[in-house]
């Protein structure tokens, strides 16, 4: 079997990409591939000049919108005025274990942004979606639980590294629910998910005042991480590979951590349909966006 590399990507030439969070790290790499290979890229950044300044050093075509997904009405907002067909949204960005905040609609941040916004996202653009969802995990999700009692931490004490697997189990969960109603409705879009293993991004970069927490994360970028050009190769995997509906991507190295993409798996809670089924029924009451059955029915 050919190892997967961004040489594998295939000419992509008359297809549009989304990518959330396209400004830095994977979502940026994954960006100028696809740009590389002749797609038509948009890039979803909350900061428009970060935006452009990583559009600049891009070949292709390739455009700037703002998108907070922190923000539902700025998510509703992009929705709107993107009117053009979508071939592949990848739902790239995302905040790690930031001090307790909550979005503008009053969410935990991690909660808010990774899966929140990203749902409403989705199902706004679905009806003009043609190909794939693919959204990025981590294989944090695996110390993840969903806590159907209090998803936005307003009554337990606030963990940061929890909510934020709290988040990255809720990619995976809304990746196979997502998945189940399309094949519900004989839909030809599939929604897929990848994790970049240990990527040297920003991620990694947290408080920078806080001395132990900068020291242990020079030392995990030194030893375990990949690069992010190596880290964002499971999601183009996800993006373009010849994978299954809610097919799962990720370093095919020692714990997962680098190597080449390929099929991985994922933890019991991920596996959950019950869980899937109650979290996207939830995430319609907090967003107040549905799945668009009436409008993928009748196209």
């Amino acid at each position: 079997m050919t190892t997967f590399s961004a040489s594998s990507v295939p000419s992509l030439t008359g297809r549009t990409f989304v990518v959330t969070g396209a400004n830095s790290g994977i979502g940026r790499v994954a960006a100028r591939v696809l740009a590389a290979r002749d797609a038509r890229v948009v890039l979803a950044v909350r900061d428009l000049d970060k935006g452009r300044a990583a559009a600049a050093a891009m070949t292709g075509n390739v455009e700037v919108r703002r998108l907070d997904l922190a923000d539902l009405a700025s998510v509703r907002s992009f929705a709107a005025d993107f009117t053009d067909p979508v071939d592949v949204l990848i739902n790239n960005a995302g905040v790690m274990i930031p001090p307790f905040t909550r979005t503008a609609d009053g969410f935990e941040l991690q909660f808010g942004t990774n899966h929140l916004g990203h749902f409403a996202l989705t199902n706004l653009l679905l009806p003009r979606i043609r190909e794939r969802v693919v959204t990025v995990s981590s294989n944090g999700h695996k110390f993840g639980s969903i806590d159907f009692d209090d998803l936005n931490w307003e009554r337990k004490p606030y963990r940061a590294m929890r909510a934020y697997a709290q988040s990255k189990l809720a990619n995976l969960l809304f990746t196979a629910e997502l998945q189940r109603r399309l094949t519900e409705i004989g839909s030809p879009v599939i929604a897929t998910a990848a994790h970049p293993g240990t990527a040297a991004t920003n991620l990694l970069r947290t408080d920078p005042r806080r001395r132990v927490r900068r020291l242990v994360d020079a030392a995990i970028t030194r030893l375990v991480a990949q690069s992010e050009d190596d880290g964002a190769l499971p999601t183009l995997y996800a993006a373009v590979a010849d994978v299954p509906g809610d097919g799962y991507a990720g370093p095919s190295g020692f714990m997962e951590g680098r190597g080449a993409p390929k099929p991985v798996g994922r933890s019991a809670k991920a596996r959950d349909a019950e869980a899937a089924r109650r979290l996207w029924d939830v995430s319609e009451e907090l967003t107040g966006v549905a799945f668009p059955h009436h409008l993928l029915e009748a196209a």
